[in-house]
């Protein structure tokens, strides 16, 4: 583990990191390429991202924003498309973009991802936050936030469903069926906060204009410093050794009324054990 240090932020101003991830829309089947990796098209940003960049805005507005100093950097890697996961986190108002692009990075499961990622965060200079989602929507794993933590040295508050921040402390809680848990850091920290935490903004127009004028950053592994050999397929501890295609769906049990209907449908739901 190597120790990321303490950020030496003066007064009340925040820098903040949003990870983001262009991944498959969900109302479209996904389907899998020769390679054994996900195709992308039709590709958004993760939705479960929305909601760590709305809490990173919440954080930065309660301290006077932008024009107070405060920074929420969207970043995100993967294929030239991914830059559009950027570009709607810039238009919902997240002050800059950082890219991480190489075509090395192909195949990368969690583990290599992290990697990067904490290289990318060390590169973007000292940062008092970082957010993520609960998971991506795609590899669903939820690996990423605490593989950070462990890579970066800092302190980590996992499955937040409400953040606070006040001072150098973040406050963060775990809700769960039975109970919910307070737990809290000082900055900087990695937090990842769940789907119940906000509700998510919408870009409006002046954000999509104003997101015009934002800066995307480009780096490939050799500005960050990472081998290649690191990354991708051969950098990974996980690999996919067979996807097959989902089953189609079997036709479902038409009842018709012949003055039974009622008895016929409580039937079936008493066969299939559902009453």
């Amino acid at each position: 583990m190597q120790d990321y240090g303490r950020s030496s932020t003066v007064g009340d101003t925040l820098k903040i990191v949003v990870l983001v991830k262009h991944v498959p829309d969900a109302q479209f089947d996904r389907h899998i390429g020769p390679d054994k990796t996900l195709e992308r098209s039709e590709s958004i940003l993760s939705e479960l991202d929305e909601y760590a960049l709305e809490a990173a805005l919440q954080v930065s507005e309660a301290r006077g924003g932008d024009k107070a100093g405060n920074q929420v950097i969207a970043l995100t890697m993967g294929g030239p498309d991914a830059a559009n996961a950027l570009k709607k986190a810039l238009q919902i108002g997240a002050s800059s973009g950082v890219h991480v692009a190489d075509d090395a990075l192909a195949g990368s499961d969690a583990w290599a991802t992290s990697l990067v990622l904490a290289a990318a965060i060390r590169n973007i200079g000292e940062v008092d936050l970082v957010l993520t989602g609960m998971a991506s929507t795609d590899g669903e794993t939820s690996l990423v936030p605490a593989q950070l933590s462990e890579r970066l040295g800092l302190p980590q508050l996992t499955f937040a469903s409400n953040l606070e921040v006040t001072g150098r402390t973040v406050v963060g809680r775990r809700d769960s069926e039975t109970t919910s848990d307070v737990i809290e850091a000082e900055l900087p920290a990695v937090v990842s906060v769940t789907d119940q935490i906000n509700e998510p903004r919408y870009p409006n127009f002046k954000g999509i204009l104003a997101a015009k004028k934002k800066k995307i950053a480009t780096f490939g592994l050799a500005d960050l410093g990472v081998d290649a050999a690191q990354v991708g397929a051969a950098g990974s501890l996980t690999r996919v050794e067979q996807a097959d295609p989902r089953p189609p769906r079997s036709a479902g049990t038409i009842i018709t009324d012949e003055g039974d209907a009622g008895i016929k449908l409580v039937d079936f739901l008493a066969a299939q054990k559902l009453i």
